[in-house]
């Protein structure tokens, strides 16, 4: 198959995502690979190349063009901007910056101003190297192999990857979350960005799983996002170190956490995710599923309401609509007793026999709504005492 490839990066390679064709850019590390050999190549010839050719791991090779150039008689450097294509992609725009300079012997890599630092067990790199993942530093070290060997240079060369903006996009990414500090990461395991984030996301996902069980934690605390972790810290006043957010993903949360061997998981969950748990839904997403009024209709049902009553909550725009019909209706006690109930039997489906798990189910409007059997002792075990809050 041939590639249909351009310079003045963008790349022309697109992929089917949905009902659109939606192209494709490429990594930070496919970015720092190229700066890298236009650098050499001034080093040791003193011209600087217009345009460097990549060849990606996936084998996609791509052309990008070389800007700043500067040219000194012991370094060189130059930077390549990220093309992120179609993918929501924080660096998109970015400029991945390497200086190179000779060493006695071999090919290395390091992080300079605006890339991460590793602070914590557990990912890619050891605790205190650069935030440079293993195949972008492989690749780094090909493209300067490959321009000392076309110069006949029989000594070894440095990169140093900088990233101007770094510091600033790391916010916006999981990296302070990771342990990650100074920067952002040079990533990619393909060289080209696939807009898909989901993925990106799954992987991080893993990540921050991996990093809390190689920290020690065995019992991990779990919630989709912003509201249960909130609800965790301030209500529930529960110690954070082994929190980790799976966003819409609680399925895969649940399975890579068992795979891994953590004894127990505990979930806080807003009822507007919960109740499609309920439902038997793990990934919550509404675009995958909902069930939310199901759920609840069904529920109400069960604990007696009539069919008006389960007619309003079915049409209720929010859960907390919901919520409020039940109340008035003296039902929501024995409606969320039996909702949690079947989320529990489907949480605790999912997470085997091997990994038990446990859920409290919150609402910002009407507070507390119910948790599982086991959810009291095992916030027993991590909550924080009061001095310490």
């Amino acid at each position: 198959m041939r590639w249909e490839v351009r310079a003045l990066a963008k790349l022309e390679y697109f992929i089917p995502v949905g009902k659109k064709r939606l192209r494709c850019g490429y990594t930070t590390g496919t970015c720092a690979a190229g700066a890298a050999r236009a650098a050499a190549e001034a080093l040791l010839t003193g011209r600087f190349p217009a345009v460097v050719r990549v060849d990606t791991p996936v084998g996609i090779p791509v052309e990008l063009e070389i800007l700043d150039p500067a040219l000194a008689a012991d370094h060189a450097s130059c930077a390549v901007v990220k093309d992120g294509g179609d993918d929501p992609d924080v660096t998109d725009g970015a400029k991945i910056c390497c200086r190179v300079e000779r060493i006695p012997a071999g090919f290395v890599s390091d992080g300079g101003r605006g890339v991460g630092r590793v602070t914590r067990p557990g990912l890619d790199q050891a605790v205190g190297e650069a935030a440079i993942n293993r195949v972008p530093r492989e690749m780094i070290r090909a493209q300067l192999a490959a321009a000392a060997a076309a110069a006949g240079y029989a000594g070894g060369l440095k990169c140093v990857v900088s990233v101007p903006e770094g510091e600033r996009l790391a916010q916006k990414t999981f990296n302070p979350r990771l342990g990650i500090e100074g920067g952002i990461s040079i990533l990619g395991t393909g060289g080209i960005v696939r807009p898909m984030s989901e993925e990106a996301l799954i992987q991080s996902l893993y990540l921050e799983l991996d990093m809390a069980f190689a920290a020690g934690h065995r019992e991990i605390l779990v919630s989709p996002g912003n509201y249960g972790e909130r609800w965790a810290r301030e209500k529930l006043r529960l110690d954070m170190e082994n929190y980790v957010s799976c966003s819409n993903y609680l399925g895969l949360a649940l399975d890579h956490a068992a795979g891994l061997g953590v004894q127990s998981v505990l979930l806080v969950c807003h009822l507007g995710k919960l109740s499609k748990v309920a439902a038997g839904a793990m990934n919550t997403h509404s675009r995958v599923a909902d069930g939310r009024a199901e759920a609840l209709c069904a529920h109400t049902a069960l604990a007696g309401g009539d069919t008006v009553l389960c007619r309003r909550v079915y049409e209720a725009p929010t859960t907390d609509g919901a919520l409020e019909l039940l109340e008035a209706a003296g039902l929501r006690t024995r409606v969320m007793e039996t909702l949690l109930d079947a989320a529990w039997g489907h949480l605790r489906r999912r997470a085997g026999e091997t990994m038990d798990v446990q859920a409290v189910c919150f609402s910002n409007r009407f507070g507390p709504l119910g948790e599982t059997p086991g959810a009291g002792a095992w916030m027993a075990r991590h909550r924080i005492e009061e001095e310490q809050v």
